[in-house]
């Protein structure tokens, strides 16, 4: 039988027994005490103020999804948030198994701001918050998460909350798309120059504390009156880096999140405190640990695997713990790019294989069009099945791992050199090109983006006989994908649209 866990409830349930947690809770609690502790919605995490609406200046892009957030019945919010937060030191050595214990040290003061998303309608409104760290690899706040998952959030009614919880986002720093111009501060420093960031030592705090603030019944409230039945973290690339250090080292102390979306990281883990805080040494392999509190799903693609060399991280699903893989892959491709930004959910491009993008025309360049794989729809599912889980649902499916063999290892690719195992959707298995994660060259950041190579004629009708014939093998695939879970059941009729509007050449 699958793995089950009981329900959680935010913020009426008391989430621990106080004779548990009165320790920690002497030394971290803001209100210390165990007739206090049931009251505090986040009793370990301290909790932030809170100011906004925020109206002066102009909102500072975030580069996620530019549909009109009124059109599909939700509102858009952004709030500043301040207090006081702390750095964590390890208590011991930092092993490879994730099992670390920590101590908080230093403390710092710190103003930055959250981006909320949520229902107009209170009706509604589901329950779940989705907090994204925003991710600052291009020198600016980013939202790939929310790209990801916004068509399955919004028809869900989840809320989603982006975190700008790292020092570039809000003050700026060198990146390859721009430098310290597209932070926070240099956008609009009428509206920002108020904020503070300590350095990324206290990042982790810092998104506790944005948790915490969504949880508070008094005040203001980002939030619009909705209480949150279950908060459930999520990051992607260098944030997901972060969040495997957050799921090892602070969830056990924080006790704040009810589940974790942990999206496209690499080997080991972000630093648990750096300068000039501290240097502390982190593990080159690191796996989530096996004695969570609550669950966590990893999911990776092809490039993650060998480019970003996860590969010696991989590790068994457990009570708590799953791990997917999606073949045909990368970490970054068409939908995250440019065909998620204006995706409503009902649109055949976001099924299609699409052979002549670039990422990001003018500012990079790659030598191959970029991966159009079916990432997106696999990530809708998968966070899907998170949500049922922490709900206290059936764990999520096992996923089949990428195959992958050979010294250097190398992903095990069939003769049209698509990868062989891992999870399989039609643009695999009722292939018109080569999708790969691997093997993209050229600009900036081109090695995350993969490649689309199409076939041509001959070889298409070699393969699949007719169009008809093969936009019906793509709707039986598309369902059966559906049956194991791996896409949800309002997106399979986009997979048989796209695949109507296909043309073999020649």
């Amino acid at each position: 039988m699958p793995a089950t866990l009981a329900p959680t409830r935010h913020p009426d349930a008391v989430r621990d027994a106080c004779p548990v947690a009165i320790g920690l809770a002497l030394l971290l609690a803001v209100a210390a005490g165990c007739g206090q502790v049931g009251s505090d919605p986040a009793p370990l995490v301290p909790t932030p103020r809170l100011e906004g609406p925020i109206t002066a200046g102009r909102p500072a892009f975030v580069a996620g999804t530019a549909i009109d957030l009124a059109g599909v019945g939700y509102e858009q919010s952004e709030w500043f948030l301040s207090g006081t937060a702390r750095a964590f030191e390890p208590n011991g050595p930092l092993g490879s198994d994730g099992r670390w214990d920590v101590s908080p040290g230093a403390t710092a003061d710190f103003r930055t701001r959250i981006l909320v998303y949520r229902p107009a309608d209170p009706a509604r409104f589901d329950g779940t918050v989705v907090v994204e760290w925003l991710n600052v690899s291009g020198g600016l706040d980013a939202a790939p998460d929310w790209i990801g998952l916004h068509t399955e959030l919004i028809r869900s009614g989840h809320a989603w909350v982006g975190v700008s919880a790292q020092y570039v986002g809000v003050e700026g720093g060198s990146s390859v798309l721009g430098g310290s111009s597209t932070s926070l501060k240099n956008v609009d420093p009428v509206r920002y120059g108020s904020l503070v960031h300590p350095g990324d030592s206290f990042s982790y705090d810092i998104f506790s504390q944005a948790g915490a603030a969504l949880l508070r019944r008094e005040g203001p409230d980002p939030l619009g009156g909705l209480r949150p039945a279950r908060l459930v973290a999520a990051g992607e690339s260098q944030s997901a880096f972060r969040m495997t250090t957050y799921v090892n080292a602070i969830d056990p102390v924080a006790r704040l999140f009810d589940g974790f979306f942990v999206h496209s990281r690499g080997g080991g883990s972000a630093p648990l405190v750096q300068p000039p805080v501290g240097d502390v040494a982190m593990p080159a392999s690191v796996r989530v640990r096996d004695d969570l509190r609550v669950p966590v799903l990893t999911v990776q693609t092809e490039t993650d695997l060998l480019g970003l060399r996860f590969l010696p991280d991989r590790q068994p699903d457990g009570p708590r713990f799953r791990l997917w893989e999606i073949a045909g892959t990368a970490h970054a491709d068409v939908y995250t790019l440019f065909v998620g930004f204006s995706d409503l959910g009902d649109s055949p491009e976001a099924a299609a294989v699409i052979v002549n993008a670039e990422p990001i025309p003018g500012i990079i360049r790659c030598e191959s069009p970029v991966n159009s794989g079916p990432a997106h729809f696999v990530l809708k599912a998968a966070f899907a099945a998170l949500d049922r889980w922490v709900r206290g649902d059936e764990a999520p499916a096992h996923s089949p791992q990428i195959a992958v063999s050979g010294s250097p290892a190398a992903i095990e690719r069939d003769r049209f050199g698509n990868a062989k195992g891992g999870i399989r959707t039609p643009h695999l298995d009722v292939p018109i090109a080569t999708l790969s994660g691997e093997g993209q060259t050229g600009g900036a950041f081109c090695a995350l983006f993969g490649t689309t190579v199409p076939f041509d004629g001959a070889t298409l009708r070699s393969l699949h006989g007719s169009e008809a014939a093969y936009a019906a093998a793509v709707r039986e695939s598309a369902a059966r994908a559906v049956g194991e879970g791996w896409i949800l059941p309002a997106d399979e009729p986009l997979f048989g649209a796209a695949a109507d509007l296909v043309r073999f050449p020649g």
